[in-house]
């Protein structure tokens, strides 16, 4: 007999309520209430990387089917602004564009997962890519590892070995993480590295966030190691450093190994990023250095104003507060009756544990995804609530 018709095991955890279930009441209530739950900008992109920039007039068939790889002057202006920024210069034939980092991971997990495979997720982390794996019929092994990076006795490298299997095929990392905001230092770096050389793994680099450090200079990117170029594939996204997320604009590289296969991948997953959108992240890239200056001195104070108000250290990078909440839960109370109480005072907050199981106590705020005026109510609002001092 026939399959009856059902909906696909490996898609029985996805939900499109992973960043929590008072979304639909917050958008309910009267005014104010500021959401602070998803990754988002109040500011506008460069005007030039804007959609109503990019003109038929300018662009002839500027609204047909880009190619597969991307469109040339994004390719172009990817390839120049890694080796103006990185120092290395990328292979054209290994640079993918995507729909966005979402895109691209879900492609890299359908052109290199097997059912039954095992990722391991360094935790905690962003939200949709336990999901990713997960629709690959793969297992996510999350490793509390960010939150445990300041412990005298935790071992990176022995963390990671501890939960490495026969089934184990990628580790995925992300610096400047989303959610904590923490920048890997080398030591750890390092360990990482070791690790997934020793069991021949490949390395998942997210960089989302990679123009939104706050230290005194930027980060080395772990993908650029010499000892790492052949097992890295990293995505990329213009969604966070240059205001573009409603775009979907991002890119892949890696290793001649992989990247035949995940284009292939991405030819029947979404074909290609939307063209027009395409031509502005191109002007983005290489026009954008002073406008993404700008906007990571806003952020900076935008973290520590947020980091302030709720008495925890500012973040090194990244565009989160995330906190483990239980010095503000009232007697009897638990993440879902704080988070109640955030949005009783017009604050809706992430859950913790959309990044991760071991992070039940913890929430997360988004602090660049309001202007100034209503970032400071939102504080307001919240020390009040939680009587911060």
């Amino acid at each position: 007999m026939p399959r009856p018709p059902q909906t696909s095991a490996a898609t029985s955890s996805l939900s499109d309520r992973v960043y929590g279930a008072l979304l639909d009441e917050a958008k309910r209530r009267p005014p104010p209430v500021h959401l602070l739950n998803v990754g988002d900008t109040y500011l506008e992109p460069l005007p030039a990387a804007r959609a109503e920039a990019q003109r038929t007039a300018d662009h002839p068939r500027l609204h047909n089917y880009a190619a597969v790889q991307g469109e040339p002057a994004l390719l172009d202006a990817i390839i120049a602004r890694t080796e103006r920024v990185h120092g290395v210069a990328l292979d054209r034939q290994n640079v993918q564009v995507m729909p966005g980092a979402t895109g691209g991971f879900t492609v890299v997990a359908t052109a290199l997962l097997e059912p039954g495979d095992e990722v391991v997720l360094l935790s905690p982390f962003w939200p949709l890519i336990r999901g990713i794996v997960a629709s690959r019929s793969a297992r996510a092994v999350e490793l509390p590892f960010y939150t445990r990076l300041g412990e005298s006795s935790f071992d990176p490298d022995a963390a990671l070995e501890a939960v490495i299997t026969p089934r184990t095929v990628a580790v995925y990392v992300n610096t400047p993480n989303n959610p904590t905001g923490r920048v890997l230092d080398d030591a750890v770096v390092g360990a990482i590295a070791r690790v997934v050389e020793r069991h021949n793994l490949w390395l998942w680099c997210d960089e989302a966030y990679e123009e939104l450090w706050y230290g005194s200079a930027r980060p080395a990117a772990l993908w650029a190691r010499a000892d790492l170029r052949e097992r890295a594939v990293a995505c990329h996204t213009l969604s966070k450093s240059h205001a573009l997320a409603g775009a979907r604009v991002g890119f892949t590289h890696g290793p001649a190994s992989a990247m035949p296969a995940i284009r292939g991948a991405q030819t029947f997953l979404t074909y290609c990023a939307p063209r027009p959108l395409q031509i502005g992240a191109a002007r983005a890239l290489a026009e954008g250095d002073a406008w993404v200056e700008s906007t990571r001195q806003l952020y900076i104070a935008a973290s520590r104003q947020a980091a302030a108000a709720l008495g925890v250290e500012p973040p090194a990078g990244g565009t989160f507060l995330f906190f483990d909440a239980r010095r503000f839960f009232r007697d009897g109370e638990d993440i879902h009756g704080f988070l109640r109480r955030c949005l009783d005072a017009g604050v809706l907050l992430t859950p913790g544990a959309a990044s991760g199981a071991d992070y039940e106590s913890w929430a997360r705020l988004c602090f660049t995804a309001v202007p100034p005026d209503q970032l400071a109510d939102a504080l307001e609002r919240l020390r009040r609530a939680l009587a911060v001092a």
